[in-house]
Order: C-alpha cells, then structure tokens, then sequence
C-alpha cells in the first residue's frame, strides 16, 4: 500500500481582490436584469494531480516557479485542502515548509524548542531528550536562553531547521530548506538530510530549483508544469526534460530582450559593441557548438578614440553568472598596443572546448594602461549551447562544468614497504 496517495486532486484559488457587498449585490442585481457579469475565473495551482509514493521512496517534485510544487507539499502537509480530489498520507509527517515560520519572537531559543517540539507532535520528554542536539546543530549554545527576536534571519532558520529535522517521522516534506544559513551550515543540512534518507529509510518528498541536489538524493522524479504531471520517473530522464524545457524559456527571454540582454553593462563610452558571434569550424556562425570542438569568439567593436595598451577579455559564465573561466590578451605577442579610431574585429580562437553539456553565456571585458583601468564590461552577451552525443545534460550535471583532460595509469607497485611508508603519506596523516 502506498505511504502517499494523491488522487485526481484540483486545488483553485481566486484572483483578485475580495468584491464589497454592495459590489456583490450590484452584480446580482445586474444578473438578475439578464446583464453580463464577467465572471473571474479561479486560478489552478494544481491541475487533477495523480501521484503515488511507496514507503521509503524518496521523490523529487520539481518544475518553474508557479508550477504548483509547493502547493501540493502544503496539501500533502495537512496545511491546506484541496478543492476536489483526496489526499491521504499514512503516519507520521514532517514538514519542512517554511523553516523558522513558527518560532514566536518573544520567547528564548529554549523556549521555541520546546514550543516547536509539541506542535510537531513530539513529547516533552523527546524533546528534552534530543534538546542539547538540536542546540548543537543549531550553533547557538550561546543564544539558547536569549529571546528570538534579538537572532538574526539565519540565526532564526537554522534553529527552526534543527528544530524540525529532530521529529522522528515516517514522512518528510521538504521544501527549499537546504539553503539555509551560511555554506558550512548548509553542508550540515545536506549531511543531515542523506542521513535520514540513507541510513533511516525516510519516505521523502523534496521540492528544489537545485537540479544537482534533486538528482542526487532523489530515486525518481516528478516534474511539473501549470498545475499538472508532465513526467514522473526516472530522475536522469525527467531532468533532462525539465533542463530542455528551461533552456528554450532561457532563449525565449534573450530573443525578447533584443539578441541577450546584459545582465552587467560599464561603459566609459569609449567603445562601443557592434557584434558577438560565436563560429564553428566551418566559420559558421553558430549558438550550438560541440564538445571538444574547435570554435571562434568573433567580436567587432568601434573605438571612438585613442586607446592605449588595450587588453580584451573573453569569459564563460552560466545562466545564474557563476564564473567558469576568463582569458584576457594581456602581453601575447603580435597585438597593437594603440588603437587609433575605427572599427575593429576582435577574434579569440579556443581549443578543443572544455565545456560539458549545458546553456552558457558570454562575457566580454576592455582594459586600458598598465593599471588595467575597465572602459567596457558586459555579462550575458551571448548565450550558446553545448552538445555531445555521448554526455545527455542530466549526466553532464553530476561531472560538473568542465572535463579534466588527464591521461590515466596503472601499474603494479614494487616499492618495498619501507620505500612506500617513507614517501606515500597515509589516511591518517
């Protein structure tokens, strides 16, 4: 028998603001008269949604924003209800919705543990029992005794974390609470959250934007769009679709935006940009290139003045703008050091691109002088996509970015023990 049982369930809400009653009655009366009312149609968040989850399954429900994925956690939650459909989930639940959403400010970190505690169903003995626990993961020993209302926003979230992973439950319902606090603490989050997943056997319900995440803890994968099921299954397979999806949304935007849109833009007006081009081998221009392939950064640019010891820049970033590499001409032989004014076509061959599958962008940079003084930056200039045969985007997220290119060997070793000890440091060093 299932843990979770989610059947055929519609969940609506109302737009717009609550109508007056003389609003109300004006429009029965105009009703009434045989004239059209517009009616304001209810909103579906969720869309006749089937879903089952087996004991210890641990499911991945993800999807854009306004897909509904958190609607359905507070549903399965107890923390709404769904307008037609049933929702049934067996034992003990666990929400992990919106942490820290219950600590009462003028009470003592102790005082909210001990408050939490019971109205997440433990006894005061449980949480007396695992109190120095929770104040341990927590990091706040020092603040337990001081009111919530002096703890910072991440002070706050992370006791409500601990708080809220200390519940022996049969379900947990997590959403987007693997971010909280600092990095080392949201390290301690993710240990925390494998542990219960690995070693307890948890059923689990996980709602993240974090793809990476997802298919690391997850067995399957749910994907949602407006309200309804699109793909439920393997999480390989579904993430790649949800990874499809949101690179055609990714584009859409760019060609909405005028050819990219920069995310950053400086300019002392010097220089102006003209043109971005990516080439392939060919000398085609190009916004799919392949893995390891030979391509051309061609950039034209006109220069309204004297520019002395120019250095260009060219850089990879992904869609979210974390940095991936840079190169910048500094003092490569055979390059001008004045420019004079005019229009000039800046190329940058690259190798054997290093890049795995994924939707990247461009970043271009000028320098003037020894001093290296910026008179033009841009991020998202262009935005290209990767592609190999062998290596889908759902598998390209587990190896990272960026492929090494080693070389690999194995051989038997003859070293004596003594030569090894002495030379080969050891685990435990």
């Amino acid at each position: 028998m299932s843990i979770i049982e989610v059947d055929h369930v519609t969940k609506e809400f109302q737009l717009g603001q609550m109508r007056s009653l003389k609003h109300a009655v004006l429009d029965t009366w105009a009703k009434m008269r045989g004239a059209d009312v517009p009616e304001r149609l209810p909103f579906k968040a969720l869309d006749d949604v089937n879903l089952r989850v087996q004991e210890g399954e641990v499911v991945g429900v993800i999807g854009q924003n306004g897909a509904g994925k958190s609607t359905l956690l507070k549903l399965l939650a107890g923390i709404s209800r769904a307008t037609r459909g049933s929702v049934a989930v067996r034992g003990k639940v666990a929400p992990l919705i919106e942490v820290g959403a219950g600590l009462v400010p003028d009470l003592t970190g102790r005082e909210n543990i001990y408050l939490n505690g019971c109205i997440l169903g433990m006894k005061r003995s449980e949480v007396a029992a695992k109190f120095d626990d929770i104040v341990n993961f927590a990091e706040l020993t020092e603040f337990i005794d001081t009111p919530i209302k002096r703890y910072s926003s991440g002070m706050q979230v992370r006791l409500g974390f601990s708080i809220a992973t200390s519940v022996d439950a049969d379900v947990l319902i997590v959403d987007e609470v693997l971010a909280v606090g600092d990095l080392a603490f949201q390290r301690k989050c993710f240990d925390r959250m494998e542990e219960m997943i690995r070693k307890q056997g948890k059923t689990v319900l996980l709602v993240s934007h974090n793809i990476r995440q997802v298919e690391r803890l997850c067995g399957r994968v749910v994907l949602l769009d407006h309200g309804r099921v699109i793909e439920d299954g393997d999480p390989n397979h579904v993430c790649n679709l949800f990874y499809a999806r949101s690179d055609e949304k990714i584009r859409d935007q760019a060609v909405r935006r005028g050819g990219g849109g920069f995310h950053r833009f400086i300019s002392s007006g010097d220089v102006e940009l003209l043109n971005v081009q990516l080439l392939d081998e060919t000398g085609a221009s190009t916004k799919k290139v392949t893995y390891r392939s030979n391509v051309v950064v061609s950039i034209t640019y006109r220069v309204r003045g004297e520019l002395r010891q120019p250095g260009f820049g060219v850089g990879v970033h992904t869609t979210d703008s974390v940095y991936l590499a840079t190169q910048n001409s500094g003092e490569q032989p055979g390059l001008p050091k004045i420019l004079s004014s005019g229009i000039y076509r800046v190329r940058y061959a690259i190798k054997n691109l290093p890049f795995l599958p994924g939707l990247y962008s461009l970043r271009l940079g000028i320098h003037t002088g020894s001093l290296g003084s910026a008179i033009f930056y841009a991020e998202n200039v262009l935005q290209f996509e990767v592609e190999a045969e062998s290596i889908t985007r759902a598998q390209a997220s587990h190896l990272g970015f960026i492929a090494l290119a080693g070389v690999w060997d194995i051989k038997p070793d003859t070293a004596d023990a003594a030569t090894q000890a002495s030379t080969v440091p050891t685990l435990n060093q």
